[in-house]
C-alpha cells in the first residue's frame, strides 16, 4: 500500500513515509551509490528486520546486520564503538547507508554512527514504535547516553528518509504504545489542537494501535515536528518548542537510570511546565487541567515522587540551560509556546509540589 509523504525541509531535505507496506521505498531512500547497507536493529526484533534485509538485497545491496541492545542500553558508547568496529570490518564506505531499524534508542543510535562514521554517511529510519515514528526518528537529531545525561553526546544528522510503517504498532506492549502518545498529545499542546480533539473524543481509541484515528494522530504529530525543524534543524529558537515538559521529563529519566519510560516523564513534565506557567501568571487553571485530563484518559502519569533536591540538580545540566539560568518551554495558551527563563527557585519548587504524589 501506498503512505501518505510528509516533507521536511531545510538543508538536508527528506520525506517521512507514513502508512503500512511501504517498505518498497526504502531501496530508493538508500540511494543509487550506495553498494552496502548496515542494517542496525533492535536484537528482540529479528522478525522486523528481516523484511528490511531482504528489500535491500533484492535491490541489489550487500546487507550488514548488528543487532544491538533493546532500549536505552543501545544508547551508551560501548555499543557505538562496537558498530564502529563492525562498520571497519565490513568495508563501509562514505556511499553506503546507515539503516536504522527499531524504537527510538535504536535510530538515535544508528543516526550518530551514520554521522560519526567516515565523517557522516547517509543514513535512513525505520522506527518501529510509536514514540520513534512521531519523536526520534524525525528532525536529524542522533545520539547516545553518558552517566552525567541523557542525549548529552550527538550530532545533528539528517536521514535520507523515514518510513513510518503502521503496522509494527500492532505488535508493541501496551504501555509503550500508550508511552508514545505523550508526544502525540505534545504536538497538540505546542501547535495542533485538532490531536487534543481527536484523543479527547475517543481516548480508548488513541490508545489502541487499532484505534479509528491512529494514522490521522501520527501524521498529524510528524507534520508538527516537521515544520517545526525545517525552519530551525539546530535548535538555535523555534526548535525548542518540541522539548515542551522535558526538562523535568530528563531529570525524572536520570533519577529513574534511563528504567522509565521517555513518554511517562514527558506526561509529568508536560504537568510540572504548565503548573510553572500557571504560578507564573501565564496561563490559566483550566489549561492546565486540561493537560492533566487528557493526559490520564490515555493512561499516562501525570504525578512523580521523587525528591525536588537531585531533580534540580540534575535540571541544571539541560540543554536548553545557558550558563546557571535554566529555560524552560511554557505556554501562554493553547498553540502559543513561549520561555520562561531563569524563574525563582521557590516557583520552580512550588510547580513540583503540584506533581509531586
Amino acid at each position: 500500500m501506498s503512505g501518505s509523504r510528509i516533507h521536511v525541509g531545510g538543508a538536508g531535505p527528506y520525506d517521512v513515509v507514513v502508512g503500512t507496506g511501504v517498505l518498497g521505498e526504502l531501496p530508493a531512500m538508500a540511494g543509487e551509490g550506495a553498494r552496502a547497507a548496515a542494517v542496525v536493529h533492535a536484537e528482540g526484533l529479528p522478525e522486523i528486520a528481516r523484511p528490511v534485509c531482504r528489500a535491500l538485497e533484492k535491490a541489489g545491496l550487500t546487507v550488514h546486520a548488528f543487532p544491538v541492545p533493546d532500549g536505552e542500553a543501545a544508547k551508551e558508547i560501548g555499543v557505538l564503538a562496537g558498530l564502529w568496529s563492525g562498520f571497519a570490518a565490513a568495508g563501509m564506505t562514505r556511499t553506503d547507508v546507515v539503516v536504522g531499524v527499531g524504537g527510538g534508542s535504536t535510530t538515535d543510535l544508528a543516526g550518530f554512527a551514520a554521522a560519526s562514521w567516515l565523517r557522516g554517511v547517509r543514513a535512513v529510519l525505520v522506527p518501529t514504535t510509536l514514540l520513534g515514528m512521531v519523536d526520534a526518528a524525525v528532525g536529524g537529531k542522533t545520539g547516545i547516553n553518558i552517566p552525567e545525561g541523557k542525549n548529552l553526546v550527538g550530532a545533528f544528522h539528517p536521514p535520507a528518509g523515514v518510513l513510518c510503517d503502521l503496522a509494527t504498532l500492532v505488535t508493541m506492549p501496551r504501555e509503550d504504545y500508550i508511552s508514545g502518545l505523550a508526544e502525540i498529545i505534545k504536538a497538540g499542546f505546542i501547535a495542533d489542537p485538532r490531536i487534543l480533539e481527536l484523543v479527547e473524543a475517543d481516548p480508548a481509541g488513541a490508545a489502541s494501535p487499532d484505534g479509528p484515528h491512529t494514522r490521522e494522530l501520527v501524521e498529524r504529530a510528524v507534520q508538527v515536528k516537521a515544520d517545526v525543524v525545517s525552519a530551525d534543524l539546530k535548535e538555535s529558537g523555534l526548535r525548542e518548542i518540541l522539548n515542551y515538559g522535558h526538562t523535568l521529563a530528563h531529570a525524572i529519566e536520570k533519577a529513574e537510570d534511563y528504567r522509565f519510560r521517555h513518554g511517562h516523564a514527558v506526561a509529568i513534565g508536560m504537568v510540572y511546565a504548565a503548573e510553572l506557567a500557571r504560578l507564573a501568571g501565564r496561563l490559566p487553571a483550566a489549561l492546565v487541567e486540561r493537560h492533566r485530563a487528557v493526559l490520564t484518559s490515555v493512561g499516562l502519569p501525570v504525578s512523580y515522587g521523587a525528591d525536588w533536591p537531585g531533580l534540580r540538580a540534575t535540571m541544571t545540566i539541560d540543554k536548553k540551560a545557558r550558563g546557571t539560568t535554566l529555560r524552560f518551554v511554557v505556554l501562554d495558551g493553547l498553540a502559543r509556546p513561549g520561555r520562561l527563563e531563569g524563574p525563582a527557585e521557590d516557583l520552580l519548587a512550588a510547580a513540583y509540589r503540584e506533581v509531586s504524589r
